[in-house]
This record gives C-alpha cells, structure tokens and sequence, in this order.
C-alpha cells in the first residue's frame, strides 16, 4: 500500500495573457480603481434632484419590509417592556421611517371606502340606500329620515317578517360537529310582548340542538329584498317548549301572522318560545346601529298599520300605486321598477331597481301625519303623488 503523501496548496493557474494580482494591488482595487474613466463609480453621490428620487424609489421597495419589522419589534419592545430592558434606537428609526408609508396607506384605503360607498340623499321627505356607510349614529338617522324609534322599528319588523334565521349550537350527537353554529330558516310569529313562538319538529337538527343548549339568535329582515342595505335585527336569548297549556294559545299566536295555519294542526309539531331575551343587535339602515335595551323593546307596541294586514296590505298597496311610485321616484334617476316593502306610522320603503342593481329609497308622510290604518295610509300616499304632480307643472 502506497503511503498518503500531502501535496502543498497551490493557487489556480494563470489566465494566458492575464497578469497574476500580487496581494498588494488586489488591497488596491478594494480601495478605489488605479482609473477614474475605465470603472463607473457608484460611490459617487447624485445630484439633489436624482438623489430624491433615487432615495424614494429605495424607500417604497423597502417600506414592505420595514412594516414588517416594525410590527416585529413592536411584538418584541412590548417583551423587553416587560422584562425591563428599553427598546434600541435602530428600532426607534424603523418606527420613525415606516410611520409615513404607513399613515399613507391607511389614507388611501379610507378613500378608496368613501369612493366605492354609493347612495345620497336626494333632500326633502325622500332619501336613498345604496351601499352608504354607517355614520351619524341612531338618533341622527332617525331624526333626519323621519324614522320611528329603534325599539318601535324592531317591533314592526317583527310584524312584517314571517320567516328568520334561527342559530343554534350544535349537540353532542352530532359528534366532531358539536360546539358548531347552526343556521336554519323557520317561521315565526311574535307574542304580544315581542318574544318570538316558533312550531318546531322534533326530528329537526335545530330542535334537538335547542333541548340540549336552549341559547340561539334569531336573525330577521324586512321581506322582499336581502340586500345588505336591508333593515334587520339579531335577538340573543333561550328558546325552550311552552308546556301543553300554552300549545293552543301558542296556534292561535301563530294562525294571527300565518293564514294557513288555522286549519291544519301538524300532529308531529310542537310550539316553541324565545322565553328570555338577553340582547337586541338592530341594523336598521339609513345609518341606524343600535343595541336595543330589552325592556324598552318589550314595553313598546308595534305601529297599528304594521299589525293590521301585514302581507296584504303591501299587496294592496302595490297593485295600486307601484307604478306612480315609480314615477315619481324616476324625476332624478332613471327606475326600472318600484316596490312597496315596508310601511310605518311615518313612511314607506321602497325597493328601486335600476338595471340589475337594487337600493331602498324611503319617503315620509307629510309632517306630524301619522298613519294607522290602510285607508290613511292610501291617503297619505295620494297626498304625495299628488304635490310631485303639482310641482311637476310649475
């Protein structure tokens, strides 16, 4: 066996026609080139107004990266605060550099809401809904469109609607789906009170959820439309069986909202209650955001025209100035169709399409006319039909 023999380390071989760099001028070209004209020199700072925009561009590429590290070390001084060690300067200076990137930002995207945001107010007694945001607070919305009070508005609606979302948590029995929100759609009728009866089977999912975990929410919406301008609310509380005593005072609760319920009696169905109510979440549209205190909502009575008629009362209405209403609403906007949805003591609303998309307009009766019964309620939409006309002349 041959014996390992090391061979010395040797430098590469030479390039022909290339001069081998002694160490001395390899320490030379690090430091600045021996020629001035044969190398660029990217040392050599610009003028101001190159230096500016070269700076800018440098700034934006890095500004991603600065945000980052300063949400970074915003995560990390919060540590250090609490260890007692103070934050470094460099973090200081990330702070300082990307706070303006920052700032801009958040400039550009309020904007850009504000722009996207559509709807305005065309003035006077009638206003429209168009994807507007939220603002003003509730008692400004109310005043400014002529609205009926939050509580009062929520207990019309709950008139006016027949169906809801009912949320349930999901039981044991269904296994890994235990714990999960459940949503299912039912129908409803209000007790005198505001609290929600429902007739349930008990072979439903939402039922044998609500016998384990009575808690739930029950999401309603004016009828006719579901777009995200639409009035609705959201009422927290447990819903539990009413005992067999209440069953018949339950059907007849039912049969005053649900016509077709007073001559069938399902054998397999049985009436359900929203016993407590612990909260109330209404978006009433028009700017209006509220929590709802629930003894308020429970003392106050819905408006008499919400109560008498319901469904049909809209479709009277309809067949008789749905297409005068549409008129009128077309003097500023082209309409391709208009539709009563919703009716109070101080006003209707309106379902405007133009072209394929919707948005509500609401018109108020004239000034302290407040309307209870479907005969008043034709009136005072003849009254203003009548000065749109009129006005229209002259």
């Amino acid at each position: 066996m041959e014996p390992l023999v090391r061979s010395p380390v040797t430098s590469p071989p030479a390039i022909a026609g290339a001069a081998s760099p002694s160490p001395s001028r390899s320490l030379s070209r690090r430091r600045a080139p021996p020629d001035a004209a044969a190398f660029p020199k990217p040392w050599v700072i610009p003028s101001s107004s190159v230096k500016s925009a070269a700076c800018l561009q440098l700034q934006q590429a890095r500004a991603p990266r600065r945000c980052a590290r300063l949400l970074a070390s915003a995560a990390e001084g919060g540590r250090r605060g609490e260890e007692g060690s103070p934050a470094s300067s460099s973090d200081a200076d990330d702070q300082a550099e990307a706070l303006p990137f920052l700032e801009s930002d958040s400039h550009h995207t309020q904007t850009s809401k504000h722009g996207e945001s559509g709807g305005s107010n065309s003035g006077g007694s009638r206003a429209g809904l168009f994807r507007t945001p939220i603002s003003g607070g509730v008692h400004t919305a109310t005043s400014v469109h002529d609205l009926p009070p939050p509580a009062r508005a929520v207990r019309n609606l709950m008139e006016q609607a027949r169906f809801a979302h009912l949320c349930t948590v999901m039981s044991r029995m269904h296994h890994r789906r235990a714990g999960y929100p459940f949503g299912s759609l039912v129908d409803f009728a209000p007790d005198p009170m505001g609290h929600p009866i429902f007739s349930l089977s008990p072979l439903a999912i939402h039922t044998r959820n609500l016998l384990e975990d009575p808690r739930c929410t029950v999401v309603v919406q004016v009828p006719g439309w579901s777009g995200l301008s639409n009035a609705r609310v959201t009422i927290f509380g447990d819903v539990v069986p009413l005992p067999a005593d209440l069953q018949e005072w339950a059907h007849q609760q039912y049969v005053l909202k649900h016509q077709q319920w007073a001559s069938h009696q399902w054998g397999n169905f049985y009436y359900y209650k929203m016993q407590t109510i612990s909260d109330i979440y209404f978006i009433g549209g028009f700017g209006t955001v509220a929590w709802l205190d629930v003894k308020e909502y429970e003392a106050l009575k819905p408006d008499k025209i919400a109560t008498d008629g319901g469904e049909q009362s809209l479709k009277e209405l309809n067949a008789m100035y749905s297409k005068p209403l549409k008129e009128l609403l077309s003097t500023e906007i082209e309409v391709d169709d208009a539709a009563l949805i919703s009716i109070d003591s101080k006003g209707i609303d309106i379902r405007v399409r133009q072209g394929a998309q919707f948005n509500i307009q609401r018109i108020a009766f004239e000034l302290h006319y407040s309307v209870e019964t479907l005969e008043e309620a034709k009136e005072a939409i003849r009254r203003i039909l009548g000065k749109s006309r009129w006005h229209a002349k002259f």
